[in-house]
């Protein structure tokens, strides 16, 4: 990647403090973040494990993250369809634009495999490098203002209705 560092290691973002974790968030895109509507689409959720990762530095410092959340579209007539929300996908500030992101989403992905993702964010960069597209989430609704052409999905079972996205609570067998 250059610019004088080296990631070392893509890691579950389990094994982060999350402390830290959410000290680069604020940094990456300020305190308020917790406003946005994406929180609010994944209110109430934990994040997913096995699709969730840190890069971290060779000296031990954490360059960047990527969290996805279980969401589901629930369409009008009633169907209900789990997806993954991807992001935030989060880079120190002084490493952005170095592909410290890109490297994160494309272990994401790998891990994903075919699953319906989604996600609020640059259709210009995602679907680009990702294939994220707004083809089928032009009737798709969330809990709070958001620009149409930033929702966006991918995946071949990816719902083409009218729906609201929101939070899937997963069942934990007791």
């Amino acid at each position: 990647m250059g610019a004088g560092f080296d990631v070392i290691a893509l890691v579950s973002l389990a094994q982060i403090d999350p402390q830290a974790v959410e000290a680069l968030l604020d940094r990456a895109f300020g305190a308020d973040r917790r406003q946005r509507t994406a929180y609010r689409v994944r209110s109430g959720t934990t994040a997913i494990p096995e699709l969730s990762f840190a890069a971290v530095l060779e000296d031990g410092a954490l360059a960047g993250t990527i969290q996805c959340w279980p969401v589901a579209l629930t369409c009008d007539s009633g169907e209900s369809v789990a997806m993954v929300m991807v992001g935030p996908v989060a880079v120190e500030p002084a490493l952005q634009q170095s592909g410290i992101g890109r490297v994160l989403t494309e272990r994401m992905l790998e891990a994903a495999g075919g699953q319906p993702l989604m996600l609020i964010g640059d259709p210009e960069y995602y679907e680009r490098f990702f294939g994220f597209a707004a083809a089928r989430t032009g009737q798709w609704r969330l809990p709070g203002a958001f620009e149409p052409r930033r929702l966006l999905a991918r995946g071949d079972s990816v719902p083409d209705c009218a729906g609201m996205v929101g939070p899937r609570l997963l069942q934990i067998a007791v």
